[in-house]
Order: C-alpha cells, then sequence, then structure tokens
C-alpha cells in the first residue's frame, strides 16, 4: 500500500513536461486577465474546491488572488440546474454564464466518463476557453487541450496525483507570477 503511493508520486516526475506546459497555459491566461474554472463530481469536487481556494487564497507565498471559480460550490445553482434542466447540465449551464473565451476549465474526473463533465468540456470548446482535463489511465477521448493522465486505474490513487499534480501547477504558477 505505502510502496503503491510512493511509486505513483514518483511517476509524476515522467509527467514534466506536460506539467509544466499546463502550467505556462494558465499563467499565460491569468496575465491576459483571464480566470481558472473547475469542475468535477465526488472527490473530483472535493478537489475543484480545494485547488481553487489555493488559487483565490495563496498556495505557500502572500500574493495577489488568482481568479478561480469552482463550479461546484453554489448548491442553489446546482440544484435548480439539476432540477430545471439536467443534472447532466449543472457545469455547462454556469460555464455559459460565467465563462469567456480565453478563460480556462479545469475538469477533474477519474474516469472522464461524467456526463456533466464532457457536457462542461464541450460548452467551454464552444466558448473559445482552454480546456485542461485530469484523469486516470484511459482511452477516453474528449475535446480537451490538455489531458493529464494519472498513471493508474484506481479511482483513490487517481485522486492523490490529481491534488499532487494540482499543487505543481499552483507552485509553479506562483513561483513565475510573483
Amino acid at each position: 500500500m505505502f510502496n503503491t503511493r510512493i511509486e505513483n508520486l514518483k511517476k509524476l516526475n515522467e509527467m514534466q513536461d506536460i506539467i509544466k506546459n499546463t502550467a505556462s497555459i494558465i499563467k499565460n491566461a491569468i496575465l491576459d486577465g483571464n480566470k481558472i474554472l473547475f469542475c468535477g463530481n465526488g472527490g473530483s469536487a472535493s478537489d475543484s474546491n480545494h485547488l481553487c481556494a489555493e488559487f483565490i487564497c495563496r498556495f505557500q507565498k502572500e500574493r495577489k488572488s488568482i481568479p478561480a471559480i469552482s463550479l461546484v460550490s453554489n448548491n442553489s445553482v446546482i440544484s435548480a440546474i439539476a432540477n430545471d434542466y439536467s443534472f447532466d447540465d449543472i457545469f455547462k449551464r454556469q460555464i455559459e454564464s460565467l465563462g469567456k473565451k480565453g478563460d480556462i476549465l479545469v475538469a477533474i474526473s477519474t474516469s472522464s466518463k461524467s456526463k456533466n463533465v464532457i457536457n462542461a468540456i464541450e460548452q467551454a470548446k464552444k466558448q473559445d476557453m482552454t480546456v485542461i482535463l485530469l484523469t486516470g489511465e484511459n482511452n477516453i477521448k474528449t475535446k480537451a487541450d490538455i489531458t493529464i493522465n494519472a498513471p493508474s486505474k484506481i479511482t483513490c490513487e487517481i485522486q492523490e496525483m490529481h491534488i499532487a499534480i494540482g499543487h505543481i501547477l499552483c507552485e509553479i504558477i506562483e513561483n513565475e507570477l510573483f
């Protein structure tokens, strides 16, 4: 159990190029006055809130807030959309309202099969947003601009790597911007 976790985190070292490239894209979007939107279900929803807070509050440095919105945090909006339309549209409708060209959507899904996450990705692309997908080791094709596959098929291991990847992104972006 411990060795598996250690080995999984070591595998992130092999993903340096895609993580650094992703950080650069997010950083440039922020410099251009854009924001980051996050979405996901279950544990990925928690990761969305967590990473959003790291950008808005701070990661490791005292610095200016970075504009970010978690699309999982407004339970009134989510329940209204789910009730009036469909649970499949809870992120899509929010992106219609809050997203703009140049913004970043970070979609987090261990399987990439969640219909509401797929709909969010499609809506973000319609609005000329850059889409970053954090997912697991799967062969699901999406319209994401960047897909970062955590090298595992086990949900809890994927989630552990997602938060590590998110923290690495935060650190790179924070260091480069401030």
